[in-house]
């Protein structure tokens, strides 16, 4: 008697988490005879990825180089799986030193820093990159540039860490300060009346006025990092302080400086962002697992992205997620439309 091949065999994935990753990061995969073979076989299209853990219902798998392809395979040739599609990085430049967020202005050109270590004094300040992917000088006299900002105009200011000023940078990358004596500067943010907050890792925050007044607008605890801003919904000014701590906390400012604590529990939280929902991502761990966590308006907590050394991130026009590791910027398609201030 003759059977028919049953396609059930084939190993079944039932579900992967979390939604992206880049290279370096890990994907959780569960289903069904994964393990169907001597060992759990996975691929991104046409690229081997190295399995962490394997089992017949559950794999961890490690996002190799070179890996561009969204489509998610396990098993070899007719024995595989239907693929699952997960949002993959690519690569858009190395050679960078970012400590914070990248900024993406309106037409979709990135910038980002090469920050250097205290005091170093490096060729290049800051990178812009265009739509093509193009990398390409822009301010080459900024020592240890660190948070970036684009005003309601789209004009680019950076702080530095180093002496402690905010710079406006013009469109040819000339530099002219526009506030100093703001400590050891670091992460800022423009909030819809084109004030200005910055950062001290002693543990302020300025709040300077479109006439250039200084006002100290909220006391934190000292950060070891930096300080990274982002404005949410109903004005809040949202902080993170990366510390020696693994439970660190993610703090909201209301309008009047009122400081409480917004989500506890992650480890060294940094750069952020919000989408148009108001869901916030932060770059940090949780539970251990490095990369981008989703924190929604109730707080509750997911890793959205899994990646190695992220630093900050910024959504796109495109609606694609922009991230910034230690070394590189990377390019995550989301479909997910970020937070616009008006």
């Amino acid at each position: 008697m003759a059977f028919r091949k049953n396609n059930d065999s084939r190993p079944q994935i039932l579900d992967v988490s979390p939604y992206a990753a880049i290279p370096g990061g890990e994907f959780q995969i569960r289903g069904k005879g994964l393990a169907s073979t001597a060992r759990p076989h996975v691929r991104f299209g046409d690229v081997d990825a190295p399995v962490v853990i394997g089992s017949d219902s559950f794999v961890i798998v490690r996002v190799p180089e070179g890996a561009s392809a969204n489509e998610l395979t396990i098993g070899e040739n007719q024995h595989s799986s239907t693929p699952w599609t997960c949002g993959i990085g690519i690569q858009v430049t190395d050679s960078v030193h970012p400590v914070s967020n990248p900024v993406i202005d309106r037409y979709g050109n990135i910038y980002t820093t090469f920050s250097g270590s205290p005091g170093q004094k490096t060729p290049v300040s800051i990178y812009k990159i265009d739509t093509n992917h193009r990398s390409k000088p822009l301010v080459t006299e900024l020592m240890n540039a660190t948070g970036l900002a684009l005003d309601p105009e789209g004009v680019l200011y950076a702080s530095s860490r180093h002496d402690g000023i905010v710079y406006q940078i013009s469109p040819a990358g000339n530099l002219a300060t526009y506030v100093e004596g703001m400590g050891v500067a670091t992460g800022i943010v423009f909030d819809q009346d084109e004030n200005l907050y910055v950062g001290d890792r002693s543990g302020t925050i300025f709040k300077i006025s479109r006439q250039r007044q200084i006002y100290v607008f909220a006391t934190l605890e000292p950060s070891i990092a930096a300080y990274h801003l982002a404005f949410g919904p109903n004005d809040y000014l949202y902080v993170t302080g990366p510390t020696t701590s693994s439970f660190d906390c993610v703090h909201r400012i209301s309008r009047d400086g009122h400081v409480e604590n917004f989500y506890r529990g992650l480890g060294r939280p940094q750069g952020m962002a919000f989408d148009a929902k108001g869901n916030l991502y932060v770059a940090a761990s949780l539970g251990g697992r490095r990369g981008v966590v989703r924190l929604s308006a109730d707080a509750h907590a997911e890793l959205f992205l899994s990646g190695p050394a992220i630093v900050g991130l910024a959504f796109a026009p495109s609606k694609s997620l922009v991230l910034a590791t230690n070394n590189s910027i990377y390019r995550v398609d989301v479909g997910i439309e970020g937070r616009r201030i008006p």
